[in-house]
């Protein structure tokens, strides 16, 4: 049976993308063919006349399968604003239908399905569902990955609180040193590892330039697979 995890973030651009590559080419070092998957994205650009986002595109490059770009990422909008106006702007409406059916195509044919969801915990997909509805409709665990720098405990602490309100099952944590001059990484990690009460899973310098291979091999996923 297929196994699947979700990636949420503190906020938006705090590393979800490469994150889920990473761990995407961890799972694949282990022999697990791993597929990736962005349900809904907004700022997108048109190639060859579809409408793609390059955080989508660049999962698709990583997955072990030969899939469609509409099952990595089936609801794309232009707009790089949240995906509750983006969709409206466009005159969409986000289903979980849909995202359930790719998801589950993308799951047949492989032993991992990586998610990663946009903006952070609370960020609408529509009037009707957020990502704790997604999470829940494809029976997955989260990853929340934080940006270190200041501000950071806090948001990283009331996300967790949210997930877990949300009956979601928190599986672990990975810290991302957004900010090379926040000056208590050691310290907030620490911290961290006694208030968000799951695994620590990886503790990464800044990935702004990132090689998804080498950030992989200092990824452990042993403790999700059992």
């Amino acid at each position: 049976m297929s196994k699947g995890l979700f990636i949420t973030g503190t906020d938006t651009g705090v590393g979800k993308t490469w994150f889920t590559l990473a761990l995407m080419e961890a799972f694949k070092k282990r022999g697990y063919k791993t597929n990736g998957m962005k349900p809904v994205a907004s700022g997108g650009t048109y190639i060859n006349g579809m409408l793609m986002n390059e955080d989508a595109r660049l999962i698709l490059q990583h997955c072990s399968e030969l899939v469609k770009y509409e099952h990595v990422n089936p609801f794309v909008f232009e707009k790089p604003v949240s995906p509750n106006f983006a969709a409206k702007e466009a005159g969409e409406v986000v289903e979980l239908e849909q995202v359930v059916t790719s998801y589950n195509q993308l799951a047949s044919i492989c032993d991992i399905v990586v998610v990663e969801g946009i903006g952070g915990w609370r960020v609408p997909l529509s009037d009707k569902i957020g990502s704790a509805e997604l999470v829940r409709g494809l029976e997955l665990s989260v990853i929340l990955v934080v940006g270190l720098r200041l501000g950071c405990i806090n948001h990283a602490i009331l996300t967790a609180e949210a997930i877990r309100a949300d009956g979601i099952n928190l599986c672990g944590w990975v810290s991302n040193q957004l900010d090379i001059n926040y000056q208590h990484r050691d310290d907030t990690v620490e911290l961290l590892n006694k208030e968000l009460g799951c695994q620590n899973i990886a503790n990464l310098d800044n990935i702004n330039a990132l090689d998804s291979k080498e950030m992989g091999e200092k990824i452990d996923p042993s403790f999700i697979l059992g």
